[in-house]
């Protein structure tokens, strides 16, 4: 499975951004925004694989952010029936609580569902099977920086017994660190750690000789504001655990595999209004 399901850098600077803004005083009237963004991007790579089996997808979604913490959003990207059998659109669900702790730090918890419209396993003629996951995280910001743990309450992304692991995979989590370095009040750069520890691992040995999917996801990159609604975005991401990823087979011909992960490059224009 693919979620930076990052919704990639993007995404997560805002959250960035929201972690640091500063606390409204009690004695400030309540005050509630909504934003929403647009993205047009060569490749959907989340967590470091590829949603869209290498191929551009249209995305977004809207926000809302309350004065007293609450914030909740929805979003949406176009995926590949390659990697979710009857699907072709992934619909993110999320709401968190959040306060700042001073100028530089702040904290932020949610939940966060990912769904797929029409998406089952029994598409490819497997055992039906959701691939809905829902998790809860927690994030800690600095600055324009994030440390945030995601911990999945459901299987993770349809890992289970009926689909070849020793078990199910509630459990599985995802830890990251992410922030960028502005340089100008147009450019700055970007950093991505992320690793991907899942609960439970194949019972029998994929054709590469890989049991466990567990892996690690860095990504580089630069964005540069074009004007206050519009950004350019370019990211070079690495995915490892070669062996379990690079012959990912097509759940709609078998025959057709690719590396999901390995090294790989992304084009992201987005809008924000």
């Amino acid at each position: 499975m693919l979620n930076t399901r990052m919704h990639c850098f993007v995404a997560t600077l805002g959250l960035a951004a929201m972690l640091g803004a500063t606390q409204a005083r009690a004695d400030d009237a309540p005050a509630t925004t909504v934003t929403g963004n647009l993205e047009l991007t060569s490749d959907y790579i989340f967590r470091g694989l590829s949603q869209s089996w290498g191929k551009p997808a249209v995305q977004g979604g809207a926000d809302l952010a309350a004065a007293n913490g609450f914030a909740a959003g929805v979003w949406g990207s176009s995926i590949s029936e390659h990697s979710y059998p009857g699907g072709a659109m992934e619909l993110d669900l999320y709401g968190s609580y959040g306060r700042s702790i001073n100028a530089d730090w702040s904290w932020r918890a949610g939940l966060y569902g990912y769904f797929y419209p029409g998406a089952n396993l029994d598409h490819a003629g497997l055992p039906a099977r959701s691939l809905n996951t829902g998790e809860a995280n927690v994030a800690l910001g600095w600055k324009l920086w994030t440390l945030k743990y995601s911990y999945a309450l459901t299987d993770y992304f349809g890992a289970d017994r009926e689909q070849g692991y020793r078990g199910n995979s509630k459990g599985t989590s995802y830890l990251m660190l992410e922030g960028a370095w502005p340089l100008n009040p147009q450019w700055s750069l970007t950093l991505h750690l992320g690793y991907t520890f899942y609960s439970t691992e194949l019972a029998v040995p994929n054709a590469d000789g890989a049991r466990d999917p567990s892996y690690a996801d860095v990504g580089v990159g630069a964005k540069y504001v074009i004007n206050p609604h519009w950004t350019l975005l370019g990211v070079v991401t690495h995915a490892s655990n070669d062996r379990f990823y690079r012959h990912t087979a097509s759940f709609q011909n078998a025959a057709d595999t690719l590396n999901v992960g390995g090294t790989r490059g992304m084009l992201m224009l987005q809008g924000s209004f």
